[in-house]
């Protein structure tokens, strides 16, 4: 089995544009969350969340592209052109080279808008370009076709554990020698009526009407659901001997990759944590790592009260007394909740902790919780020495989880 290194990053977030500004911003502790300007959300009870803002796809597509294409699958092919120039490849083999992005919605913003075209002005007009513009799989598909890559190339479809599981499949898609490189991650933009009006009636969302920065809480007593938010992120994965034989800077290891399902609800986490344990462990003892040996958990997080203790339940259940040494944030907080994009988003936030040694904070951590009762990272960003494993977490309706253990490279 070979090892896999990460040596190509890139992100369009509610943090910034590109990958260093979105860890710079989670750093800081800056929010992405804020009043909705994609719509006007007068009526709605939540008129909040995480948007992107400045994107601008003429610098990744050409026009008559950046027209077609729904705006998940343009965030997909940004923060993939950025990862690809970032890891520097010159000499692969095209056919050696995969794509594995995945969406929990994909194009929800085509389709609504073809629909209202079919009811207004009849089936004649909807667009020919309507369908594949908006396949979940289109944004693995138009990177490959952008970059020229004919490796395998699908997408991942787990509701908010998609990031995770996409980064996860693909390195298992080296490790068995499939690919030799695979671009990774996930994207979503469906800050959109339909889908805010159908989060409101869940109940799942916090409505912050004066403060939106403060509205992501995770962990803290206070919290009252999550916010809606946007945006995508890639990585490139490759052969970790190859990496190293080109001189490329090998950002972090992929080490190990669990998956699960709770079997328990649609849409409420198993109040025992047995899935999102088993999926820790599955992780662990894939890697032959020790629970003693991880430093860092970027959490899943999403700030709903269930969520959180569920998952702080789990981390105690998986690591013993070791939990309490281990240092637990959610950068869920400043992005909010990116769906389909999350996992690989927090993915690439512990390939930084690990580069750069610091940890991002749980901003907005006031109040402590006395069930949620570990480090969480409160407020401000720690300088840290020697973190050498962080684990990503993520977990998805349909009681999906999924998690990445990354290890730090010298």
């Amino acid at each position: 089995m070979r090892r896999v290194a990460v040596t190509g990053l890139g992100a369009i977030t509610p943090l910034g544009l590109d990958a260093p500004s979105t860890w710079e911003a989670a750093v800081a502790g800056r929010s992405g969350v804020d009043w909705i300007s994609a719509f006007d959300p007068a009526g709605f009870p939540v008129r909040i969340a995480a948007e992107v803002k400045g994107f601008d796809p003429s610098g990744f597509v050409d026009a008559k592209e950046a027209r077609r294409l729904d705006r998940n699958v343009l965030l997909a092919v940004g923060a993939a052109k950025e990862a690809w120039a970032d890891a520097a490849l010159e000499a692969y083999d095209p056919a050696r080279v995969g794509v594995v992005v995945g969406s929990a919605i994909g194009g929800l913003i085509g389709i609504t808008e073809q629909h209202r075209v079919l009811l207004d002005r009849g089936p004649d007009r909807v667009s020919p370009f309507f369908i594949p513009a908006v396949l979940v799989d289109t944004a693995s598909g138009q990177i490959a076709i952008e970059l020229g890559l004919r490796g395998p190339n699908y997408a991942v479809v787990s509701a908010c554990a998609t990031g995770s599981h996409a980064v996860g499949e693909a390195a298992e898609m080296i490790k068995r020698g499939a690919a030799d490189v695979v671009l990774a991650g996930g994207t979503e933009a469906c800050i959109h009526p339909l889908i805010l009006a159908g989060f409101c009636a869940m109940r799942g969302l916090v409505a912050e009407e004066e403060e939106p920065a403060r509205a992501s809480r995770p962990f803290d007593a206070t919290r009252a659901g999550f916010v809606i938010g946007e945006g995508a992120a890639v990585l490139v994965l490759e052969d970790f001997e190859a990496a190293r034989a080109r001189g490329a800077t090998v950002y972090a290891e992929v080490l190990g990759y669990g998956a699960s399902n709770d079997a328990h609800h649609l849409a409420q986490p198993d109040p025992e944590s047995v899935g999102v344990a088993e999926m820790m462990r599955s992780a662990l003892e894939s890697s032959g790592v020790e629970p003693e040996q991880v430093g860092y958990v970027n959490a899943h997080g999403t700030s709903t009260p269930l969520g959180d203790l569920a998952e702080t339940r789990a981390i105690r259940k998986v690591f013993g007394e070791h939990a309490y040494r281990l240092a637990v944030s959610s950068t869920k907080s400043v992005t909010g909740h990116c769906f389909g994009a999350a996992g690989a988003i927090e993915a690439m936030m512990c390939v930084r902790a690990l580069h750069h040694q610091v940890l991002p904070p749980t901003i907005n951590y006031r109040t402590p919780d006395p069930e949620c009762d570990l480090d969480y990272v409160p407020n401000e960003a720690r300088p840290v020495e020697g973190l050498e494993v962080a684990l990503s977490n993520a977990m998805g309706l349909g009681g999906h989880n999924g998690c990445v253990l990354l290890g730090r490279v010298e």
